[in-house]
């Protein structure tokens, strides 16, 4: 029998198949008979299987034999079969494609490799009519995965299996992530291999060619000419392409990839990649990437103090990107975790043989924290940043004094974290700035014995007082500012109301700060701005009287608190001078400023000017108890040039100036418990009881001399009196509540009240009042007839 014979004999769909090829392979696939296939195999589906199968037979046979050219000629009848073709029936015909690629792909020859990844390429942008339900891809994603890592001595060749190997990756992933039936991608077998191997190729081709990317984030190149972009682009599809379900699924293999390669440090890397995550993957997810990368800071907690700084620091580098996606609980479980790795690193013991650069670098961690708290806030809703002050407040531990150094470090991070918060935050209506429970902590805190968490509060009310950038001019006490250096706005409405409802428990707070012996320079210029900014923001001539007299309460408490240092009484009479001249500049009172310049003149005049401002240290120590006439701020002439200003005083009970809290006794709320005022308790429950005198002390002098020395004044014995005073406030500060009733209890006489109705008793002559009622022949009282036995005799 002829061939011719035999070959009419063979099924259609082989002849057909049989003529794509040419007798020489340098021409080509011939385009005329792959017409006619691709005819054949839209008329008859069915055949479509068995189409497939016989390629991939001769593309085998092929391949063994080394004709690489019939092997191009075969995959490119493939590739177009696959487009022309959307038969129910294409998947068995995909079998046999996917078994050719494979076969391409375990070949040693890199143009076939590079050939076989073209091809999936195109045919994983083919959209399918049906799904399929048994094909899996683990092989080509270990495949390409190891193609990333290739590394050929030719360098040309390299690359070349590098971007192949990339691009393969980039087909499974668009192949698998669109169809729910093929096997699941997001599984760790796979997303272990694909992650590090764009990230290797990142690193690596970043390294070779200098590519310095100052912002983290490449730009994009059209033309992808090298691996380093080309796996950029892959991984930014991939996170694209993620849920919210499988977004951890790629940041953990990041996380791996970092850990294994000691990548952190420096974080350079670290930081490029998470940016490129946050800005690829859906917006609504970005927060994921935030919480995992906060699980794994937690998870370093052992690490090196670099390592966890530079966590920290990438999470700060890309934590505002998550900020506008964040809500409600989200918003509280990333800070509450910050201020908890915060806490922690305060509350580490660090080794016996910590050297100094592991402490700074512990410092250095809790730095990175507190700015990532800030990057976080800033781009947060001024809404929430109240919450968020309000949430951090309620972390700060709530003591005056502790002798545990963990103890103040973790009040001291918190209250940091929170001036970082509030310079984010900007100050519309004080009202809804400051609640009354975060206002109420704040307050607390500013009477802390600490001088550096008293600085670190007040720098807090600068940031949340200033709404007019006034604080940097008023860092420190001056009597040279004019009103044209300041920007004012008229004191609104509620305003008012807040400092007249609030005044009282600031004002006090801040007395009681000023009364700490270790206050430094910077405490009472903190001070300073701090009530520079209220005279500024919140005063108006409603409330200038309250204002004027906490003024006059410093200035007393600068003339006779006896624990004071002498420099640091000088300090407050500059501070007096300054805010006395800034409130008659604010509030245009011409004849209060006119006397506040008198006074300031007098203390130049007669060598008083360790009275002014600026405050120092000064050479020349002086006496703060002998002080000339006229350098100090008088009641009378104050209030003569109130009055001549047009300040209403007739309406305020008792004295207008008179006493150091008269500022405090005329509000209407009542005051919190105050130690300053303890030595005043018995007299004003004294007077305040009827029909009772005030005893006096045992201690207490009423001789003619004392008398005498009290009417001239005696300096020496008004010290003695402020020592007194401020021995019983220390006693009752410091002292526990059981050594107090022991205390107030030994001097009493312990008789029992029997015994005192018995004196009583005795003292009366009941007999007389009895025979007097007999003979008048009245009835006997009611409580003689129920209580016979208190009055028997």
């Amino acid at each position: 029998m002829c061939v011719g014979c035999l070959s009419r004999m063979r099924p259609r769909y082989k002849r057909l198949v049989d003529n794509i090829f040419p007798s020489v392979p340098q021409d080509g696939l011939v385009k005329n008979n792959m017409e006619k296939l691709t005819f054949y195999a839209l008329s008859s589906p069915e055949k479509l299987d068995r189409i497939g199968e016989y390629l991939f037979q001769k593309a085998s046979r092929d391949i063994s034999r080394k004709r690489n050219e019939f092997v191009m000629i075969a995959m490119e009848a493939m590739d177009q079969l696959l487009v022309a073709c959307h038969a129910q029936t294409l998947n068995l015909f995909v079998e046999s494609y996917l078994r050719i690629v494979q076969k391409l792909l375990e070949s040693s020859e890199p143009s076939l490799q590079i050939l076989a990844t073209q091809s999936f390429v195109r045919f994983s942008n083919i959209e399918e009519d049906t799904p399929s339900y048994h094909r899996r891809y683990d092989f080509f994603v270990s495949k390409f995965s190891s193609m990333c890592h290739n590394n050929n001595p030719n360098l040309v060749t390299m690359e070349m299996i590098r971007m192949a190997g990339i691009k393969g990756i980039q087909g499974v992933i668009r192949k698998t992530v669109s169809d729910d039936l093929v096997e699941n991608i997001w599984e760790p077998v796979h997303m272990d291999k694909i992650v590090p191997s764009l990230l290797f190729n990142m690193h690596t081709m970043k390294s070779k060619t200098d590519i310095v990317v100052e912002s983290g984030i490449s730009e994009e190149v059209n033309d992808k000419t090298d691996s380093f972009s080309l796996a950029e682009s892959c991984l930014r599809e991939l996170i694209g392409r993620a849920s919210f379900g499988h977004v951890k699924s790629v940041i953990r293999p990041v996380l791996k990839h970092l850990d294994a390669h000691h990548m952190w440090v420096p974080n350079v890397f670290a930081t490029q990649c998470f940016r490129i995550l946050m800005f690829s993957i859906q917006s609504q997810y970005s927060y994921a990437v935030v919480e995992t990368l906060m699980t794994h800071l937690d998870e370093n907690g052992n690490a090196s103090p670099k390592i966890r700084t530079s966590i920290a620091d990438v999470l700060s580098k890309i934590i505002a990107i998550a900020a506008n996606e964040s809500v409600g609980p989200t918003v509280l479980e990333i800070i509450n975790s910050l201020l908890t790795n915060l806490r922690t690193s305060v509350t580490r013991r660090p080794p016996s043989n910590i050297g100094l650069s592991e402490s700074d670098g512990e410092n250095e961690y809790r730095e990175a924290l507190i700015h990532a708290l800030g990057e976080f806030a800033a781009h947060l809703p001024d809404y929430q940043k109240i919450e968020i002050m309000m949430f951090i407040m309620s972390k700060v531990p709530q003591f005056k004094s502790s002798n545990n150094p963990n103890d103040l470090h973790v009040q001291r991070m918190c209250l940091k974290s929170l001036l970082m918060v509030s310079t984010k935050y900007s100050s519309v209506q004080m009202n809804a700035t400051f609640p009354q429970s975060f206002l109420d902590l704040l307050l607390k805190t500013l009477t802390a014995s600490e001088d550096e968490i008293r600085f670190i509060v007040l720098r807090i009310l600068h940031t949340l007082l200033d709404r007019h950038n006034n604080a940097p001019k008023l860092s420190k006490a001056t009597v040279n500012i004019t009103k044209s250096e300041i920007n004012l706005e008229k004191c609104s409405r509620s305003d008012t109301i807040f400092i007249r409802k609030h005044a009282q428990d600031i004002y006090v707070s801040i007395y009681e700060s000023l009364e700490m012996t270790n206050n430094t320079v910077e405490n009472v210029e903190a001070v300073y701005t701090t009530l520079a900014l209220i005279c500024i923001e919140l005063l108006s001539e409603e409330t200038v009287l309250d204002f004027i007299r906490l003024i006059l309460s410093i200035q007393e408490l600068a003339i006779t608190n006896a624990v004071l240092s002498t420099q640091q009484k000088f300090h407050l009479h500059g501070l007096v001078i300054s805010i006395m001249l800034l409130v008659a500049i604010v509030t245009d009172l011409h004849p209060l400023k006119d006397y506040v310049e008198k006074v300031i003149e007098q203390r130049k005049l007669l060598s008083a000017t360790h009275l002014l401002p600026e405050l120092s240290i000064h050479n020349e120590v002086k006496s703060a108890s002998l002080l000339p006439a006229g350098v100090l701020i008088e009641e009378p002439e104050l209030t003569e040039a109130l009055k001549a200003s047009g300040i209403d005083i007739t309406t305020e009970t008792g004295p207008v100036l008179a006493h150091r809290r008269s500022w405090v006794e005329n509000t209407n709320m009542s005051m919190k418990g105050s130690f300053t005022d303890l030595s005043n308790l018995d007299l004003d429950s004294v007077n305040s009881t009827p029909a009772m005198q005030r005893r006096f002390s045992p201690n207490e002098d009423l001789s003619f001399e004392a008398m005498k020395r009290s009417l001239m004044d005696n300096p020496v014995v008004r010290v003695e009196q402020n020592t007194r005073q401020t021995q019983l406030c220390d006693m009752f500060r410091n002292t526990s509540f059981q050594d107090l009733v022991a205390i107030s209890t030994a001097s009493k006489d312990e008789e029992s009240l029997h015994s005192k109705i018995t004196d009583v008793f005795n003292k009366v002559d009941i007999s007389n009042k009895l025979s007097a009622v007999e003979t008048t022949n009245q009835p006997i009282p009611i409580y003689e007839t129920l209580f016979p036995e208190l009055f028997a005799f």
